[in-house]
């Protein structure tokens, strides 16, 4: 029953023209209990969502990108408080601006040096332009290149990056933005690989992940789901990407530049399968990804109390945040977003619509995928919500399918 008011609560989300489509899995204990692929992966070309649907999964790649940094720190590669300067030297005289609205040479010296904790923590002072309308804004769009698949090669990518000045102290406050973009390429330097090799190697193939990368294989292309949003009058509409779009425009050929942070592309079975790590204490189908220690400090909350009081825009009450993933701290106070669920869950959303979260407390993942590309203004106005809609029935629901 439960399974059957799922599909029928998204498709009426999308019978109503406020979502193309959506892909969901229910997992616990082992087995699949519920999955549903409702609406279109492309609305013109009716073609109609499927199980394998490939998404671009935005910010759901943030917790794939720390985990194989944790790897690295379970092999002494670095130590979590050590400075980021080791391995990139760009960052060893930061300034922080005294105002987000000020001008970018109204700064102050930063007290100390960016951590990998920092990164990991969304602590750095690293922020996204977009979030801000002062000067960081458009200074942030003239160095940095496209949102996601930027045009700037990695080593530069990095050098406009420590250019630009930071928004708060090392280690002050929580601000999302670009901190896990930049451990991914740190990641890389260390490595002396691309990060797309690096996850491949470490984190893809180990899983069985075969769909899962910041390129989509020419083969695999008609699996895409075409990116739609809204236009201003609230109809849902297909969006036009190119050169620079910070949503699906293809990659030009020779980009050497991925986003740690936003850049993947994934199905629901493979986002499920690593997913799993979560309620299996590191280990995934007997491939142990972290120490039951890294794993563990992982999932537990690192802000102060303070921290989690002025990070209320990204972390609602009951969640905190640990390297890379919301944590669950109150049940009672947590709602959907970022993640929900039992004393211990884990999740994070993307900024496309999907959404997971792993439960260890019921041994169970819930994934939820779709395209859903809007503007900032246009959640301020409350156009094109019905994705944020489907999600919460889809966790709502889905609670009465877990025993």
């Amino acid at each position: 029953m439960g399974e059957e008011t799922i599909t029928d609560a998204i498709r009426n989300i999308v019978d109503d023209g406020k979502l193309a489509g959506a892909v969901t899995l229910v997992w616990q204990d082992g087995k699949i209990i519920q999955s549903a692929q409702v609406g279109w992966r492309d609305v013109e070309a009716k073609l109609p969502m499927e199980r394998n649907t490939l998404f671009r999964i935005a910010s759901m790649t943030k917790p794939i990108t720390s985990t194989a940094a944790l790897m690295l720190l379970d092999e002494g590669r670095f130590a979590l408080n050590d400075p980021i300067t080791r391995w990139a030297p760009e960052f060893s005289q930061m300034r922080v601006l005294r105002s987000t609205s000020g001008t970018l040479d109204q700064t102050d010296p930063a007290e100390r040096l960016i951590t990998f904790e920092d990164l990991l923590t969304h602590r750095s002072g690293l922020t996204y332009g977009d979030w801000h309308s002062g000067p960081i804004a458009a200074a942030h769009k003239e160095a940095l290149g496209g949102g996601i698949d930027s045009e700037v090669p990695p080593d530069e990518w990095i050098a406009r990056l420590a250019a630009l000045p930071l928004i708060d102290q090392p280690g002050a406050g929580f601000h999302y933005g670009h901190s896990t973009d930049l451990l991914g390429l740190l990641i890389a330097r260390m490595e002396d690989a691309p990060l797309g090799d690096v996850l491949k190697r470490r984190i893809f193939d180990p899983l069985g992940m075969k769909d899962t990368g910041f390129t989509v294989p020419l083969e695999k292309q008609g699996r895409r789901a075409a990116a739609y949003g809204f236009d201003d009058a609230g109809r849902l509409c297909k969006r036009l990407t190119g050169p620079g779009d910070s949503f699906l425009s293809e990659r030009s050929e020779g980009m050497t530049y991925v986003s740690g942070g936003q850049g993947l592309w994934s199905t629901a079975d493979d986002y499920l399968t690593f997913a799993q790590m979560f309620v299996h204490a590191g280990t995934v189908n007997g491939v142990r990804l972290l120490k039951p220690e890294t794993f563990k400090r992982m999932v537990t909350n690192c802000l102060s109390g303070d921290q989690l009081v002025k990070a209320r825009s990204m972390l609602n009450a009951g969640h905190g945040f640990g390297l890379g993933v919301a944590v669950v701290l109150d049940p009672l106070q947590a709602g959907p977003q970022p993640c929900g669920g039992g004393m211990g869950a884990v999740g994070w959303p993307g900024a496309f619509g999907g959404w997971w979260r792993a439960d260890p407390g019921s041994n169970s993942v819930l994934i939820f995928l779709t395209h859903n590309m809007l503007e900032l203004e246009q959640i301020f106005d409350g156009i094109g919500l019905g994705a944020f809609d489907a999600m919460a029935q889809f966790q709502a629901q889905a609670m009465t399918l877990l025993r």
